[in-house]
């Protein structure tokens, strides 16, 4: 008896697709339960882009309990929302500890974590590790592009001497991969082992 193998251009394509799904499934390894989602902003317009020799727009930022990710856009009302294509700072990532550090050593108690004009504020995240990474926090896929890099607006924003105190942990870039809600509170963490290309 003579078994013939079945390939085809659409098998392929169906495997091809599988594989892709795959990639935006939560790893079961990497995974951390420590991780909690301290505040959550978004902003319907630029505050401090394209403002160089100019005083600051009004646009401030805006607390929010819950934010809407819509995959290859970013976050629904905020200012950098479908931006441009594959945009490389569709949300940003800024660490908790970081803000206390900068409060502790400048003795400022009063600006609020608003002011650095970030969307999701996190604690118990290395988010320079999550460079070049995919992740999955409260079960949505993101992709870590680069550190998000403080200008001159920090020392304004923030007090004199904010932007040098920033430099490397001034927060993450990343894509989003997939849909879904991110909320206040603790979230389900896990990495992907390898960097993505």
């Amino acid at each position: 008896m003579h078994i013939v193998g079945i390939r085809s251009s659409g098998f392929e394509s169906g495997l091809n697709r599988i594989r892709s799904l795959r990639c935006l499934l939560p790893a079961e390894q990497n995974m951390k339960d420590d991780v909690q989602i301290r505040f959550l902003f978004i902003s319907g317009g630029h505050r401090f882009m394209g403002r160089h020799g100019k005083e600051p727009a009004s646009h401030e930022m805006t607390e929010q309990t819950s934010i809407e990710c819509v995959a290859g856009k970013g976050i629904l009302g905020d200012r950098f929302f479908d931006f441009k294509p594959n945009y490389k700072g569709q949300l940003t990532f800024f660490s908790l500890e970081v803000y206390q550090d900068l409060q502790r050593r400048f003795s400022i108690q009063t600006k609020p974590p608003s002011v650095f004009r970030r969307n999701v504020i996190v604690s118990g995240l290395d988010l320079n590790g999550l460079i070049g990474r995919r992740f999955w926090l409260a079960g949505i896929a993101f992709e870590g592009v680069e550190q998000a890099s403080p200008c001159y607006w920090m020392n304004r924003a923030f007090c004199d001497g904010a932007e040098v105190a920033l430099r490397g942990r001034g927060g993450l870039r990343a894509r989003v991969l997939s849909d879904g809600t991110l909320s206040l509170g603790r979230q389900s963490f896990s990495i992907q082992t390898e960097q993505t290309e």
